[in-house]
């Protein structure tokens, strides 16, 4: 005879299961820390500067 199955229990387990992959994904893409951050926009400015400082004025 075949198992039954709750079908609204496998509708939920199925959502978390996506629920959780879309986590780990956001997790990878927005992971950084505050700190992280900062450093990122300063190394961003300094590039900028030096780039500006570089450039031809014809």
């Amino acid at each position: 005879m075949a198992e039954l199955i709750n079908l609204n229990k496998a509708r939920k387990a199925r959502a978390r299961a996506e629920d959780k992959s879309q986590a780990s994904g956001n997790r990878v893409r927005f992971g950084l820390t505050k700190d992280q951050k900062a450093v990122a926009a300063l190394e961003a400015a300094r590039t900028q500067r030096d780039l500006d400082g570089k450039k031809r004025g014809d």
